[in-house]
């Protein structure tokens, strides 16, 4: 059974940081393309970063320079470090797992950057 499952999201200050998690199980993990995405209410969801198989790396323009993206193909889990957090960021963050035609998605957690 397929899943992932992330944590780490909540309530945080303008200027602060957070460090979300997505712990997988059910499927080769080293072999797949690791992904945040992010959508904040009215609208699509998006690309925040993604780690490939080959650890490079790619993020947004817009949190380029504040989030990194990381895994730990030991443990099955993809980190994204999350800084300088503006209120814009506030969105619910899903993970991503996609190789060839597998495409998996978590149930996502809430970040809210607010005062």
């Amino acid at each position: 059974q397929v899943q992932l499952v992330e944590s780490g999201g909540g309530l945080v200050q303008p200027g602060g940081s957070l460090r979300l998690s997505c712990a997988a199980s059910g499927f080769i993990f080293s072999i797949h393309h690791m992904g945040w995405y992010r959508q904040a209410p009215g609208k699509q969801r998006e690309l925040v970063a993604v780690i490939t198989n080959g650890e490079v790396t790619n993020y947004a323009d817009s949190v380029k320079g504040r989030f990194t993206i990381s895994r730990d193909n030991a443990k099955n889990t993809v980190y994204l470090e999350m800084n300088s957090l503006k209120p814009e960021d506030t969105a619910v963050y899903y993970c991503n797992a996609a190789f060839e035609s597998t495409n998996y998605w978590g149930q996502g957690t809430q970040v809210t950057v607010s005062p």
